[in-house]
């Protein structure tokens, strides 16, 4: 049975799919890794790697040569997608700022910007904010519009998974009803995908950060909320409605404050950036930041490093009860406040060991991110860049066209 031209060439597309998938999830290989990757064979990959080179999609960097020895070969060529297949875009609307990110498809950040607004009260002020900042940042790294593939946006409220948008809650109350999506995507003209913050920070730092070797992870964001991102088999877990991770509304004290979700005691109430800040302030005067916290920490005034080592302990009880039902090799502590170090991270780690099983913290490690605040909006890079492959199908149909 003979197999038409036009099946030969969707397989050639697909493997040439193939190719550019692997290189946007790698960053760089070589020719001998991405046959590895794909499974295709190496005259398949030379091939194929010609042709996307032939239409602009690949380029070589060849490794800077190291000191060789009598009978070693060159080191091998490596590859990436070009600065010119196309461009990310990353938002972070955090509780009060947004940050926005641009790069290219092999992950490359080319420009970054962020502006602190109240993001929970106004959504249109907001989004019209990050529209501003992608036009401002594309300008800044000279890129045109015309070559964004989509937008990935963190949003620090439960998302819904399925419609692709926030549900309706009391934590973001002015984001009720607000097609995320389509907004910002209307403003911007691509397409934008969503994700809770928590999980994009997760999947930022088990794919760039400090969990890279890590398949079951734990990420703990500490910034104005606290939430936490699931890797389950190297893969970020939602949850059945895209909610799990929601630690910051775990109830530590039913006798508390009065939550912004409207439940008493939740963990944010007590261990949140916000929350240290109004109890170091009651007893030294207002602290106007988190840099201004840390500092102060690290500088060695004792209120501020116990009132983060206090809610620090909070925060490894829950998550060392976590451990107990998730059972990951790695807990990786991120966000704003993880500038403290040790002084947050040594009491939450101590927590964490003490409340969880010790079967379940065999071979555990509690570490700090790697990426700090950058984590969400790296990861609202991740996204986009990993539902560009129905653009970056086209776009490599029309260069052949072209060509």
């Amino acid at each position: 049975m003979s197999v038409g031209s036009g099946s030969l060439e969707s397989l050639r597309e697909l493997n040439r799919l193939r190719v550019v998938d692997a290189l946007r999830r790698h960053g760089t290989l070589s020719r001998a890794d991405i046959a590895r990757v794909t499974g295709l064979s190496r005259s398949t990959i030379s091939t194929l790697v010609a042709d996307l080179q032939d239409r602009g999609f690949i380029i070589e960097r060849p490794e800077d040569d190291p000191p060789r020895t009598l009978g070693q070969g060159r080191p091998p060529v490596l590859l990436r997608l070009d600065p010119s297949a196309g461009i990310a875009v990353g938002v972070d609307f955090d509780h009060t700022h947004v940050r926005v990110a641009v790069s290219d498809l092999s992950r490359t950040v080319v420009a970054e910007a962020s502006v602190e607004t109240d993001v929970d009260h106004d959504a249109p002020h907001a989004l019209d904010m990050a529209a501003d900042l992608v036009r401002a940042a594309l300008a800044e790294a000279g890129v045109d519009a015309d070559r964004v593939l989509g937008v990935g946006v963190a949003l620090a409220g439960p998302v819904d998974q399925a419609h692709g948008r926030l549900y309706d809650s009391s934590i973001l109350p002015g984001w009720q009803g607000v097609d995320t999506a389509a907004e910002l995507g209307g403003r911007l003209g691509v397409p934008v995908h969503i994700d809770n913050d928590a999980n994009l920070g997760a999947l930022a730092e088990v794919t760039l950060g400090a969990g890279r070797s890590a398949r079951t992870a734990v990420y703990v964001q500490m910034s104005s909320g606290i939430g936490a991102g699931l890797i389950v088999d190297g893969r970020p877990y939602r949850g059945a409605a895209g909610v799990a991770g929601e630690i910051g509304h775990v109830t530590v004290d039913d006798q508390g404050m009065l939550c912004r979700c409207g439940n008493r005691g939740c963990l944010e109430t007590v261990a949140s950036v916000p929350a240290i800040i109004r109890l170091v302030s009651q007893t030294r005067g207002e602290v106007s930041s988190v840099e201004r916290l840390v500092a102060l920490a690290t500088g060695g005034d004792l209120g501020c490093r116990r009132a983060i080592a206090d809610a620090a302990r909070v925060v490894g009880l829950v998550v060392g009860n976590l451990c107990n039902v998730l059972n990951p090799e790695m807990v990786v502590v991120g966000g704003d406040l993880s500038a403290a170090g040790e002084l947050l991270l040594g009491p939450l780690r101590e927590a964490v060991m003490r409340a969880a099983l010790p079967a379940a913290t065999a071979g555990l490690d509690v570490v700090a991110g790697e990426l700090g605040d950058r984590a969400n909006v790296l990861g609202a890079l991740a996204l986009a860049i990993a539902n560009s492959e129905q653009a970056v199908a086209a776009r490599i149909a029309a260069a052949g066209e072209v060509g």
